[in-house]
């Protein structure tokens, strides 16, 4: 017989189900968190090495590191540049709120944001503002050719607020696997 008690216990046990389903969370053993740790620090590392690194051979370490790849774990390598090395100097945070927020306005924004090569993140957020975005700029001069010549004009926009960033206290590019 279904009680509330049953029917609450029945709601919580699917929507667990459920979000399982939707994140469809890879399985990952420790020797494969080790070996994605060390290819997060480490994305030039040799066969050779890693295997070393992870206590493996290096043939059970290759075909390891192909099924992360081909599981979608591993994205893919690159290069990461110093920022103020290549001269961009100044990091802003800018929040965007959208005039409205129907599927298709979300969808123009979203599509011309990405064709603004300064703008290395964009989120959709919950909260007073519909995006948050991280740019990164020269100097100032070129945060104001951004703002007058691209952010304002995105699809939709209502307000832009921004915020300069004084100086990074800690950024990495490394997930944490517990």
């Amino acid at each position: 017989m279904l009680n509330k008690y049953n029917f609450n216990h029945f709601i919580a046990y699917n929507c667990v189900l459920l979000l399982v389903i939707e994140f469809s969370v890879v399985t990952v053993d420790r020797f494969d968190k080790a070996l994605l740790t060390a290819l997060q620090r480490y994305g030039r590392i040799s066969n050779v090495e890693l295997a070393s690194l992870v206590n493996l051979s290096e043939s059970a370490c290759l075909r390891s590191v192909r099924a992360l790849e081909e599981k979608g774990l591993i994205e893919r390598y690159v290069a990461l540049l110093d920022q103020k090395e290549v001269g961009l100097t100044g990091t802003v945070f800018v929040q965007i709120a959208l005039s409205r927020e129907g599927q298709s306005e979300l969808a123009a924004f979203e599509k011309e944001v990405q064709s603004i090569p300064e703008v290395m993140e964009c989120y959709l957020m919950t909260g007073e503002f519909d995006y948050l975005l991280r740019l990164v700029i020269s100097d100032m001069a070129d945060f104001e050719r951004l703002h007058n010549e691209a952010l304002t004009r995105l699809p939709g926009v209502a307000r832009v607020n921004s915020s300069v960033a004084i100086r990074t206290v800690t950024k990495t590019t490394e997930l944490p696997l517990a």
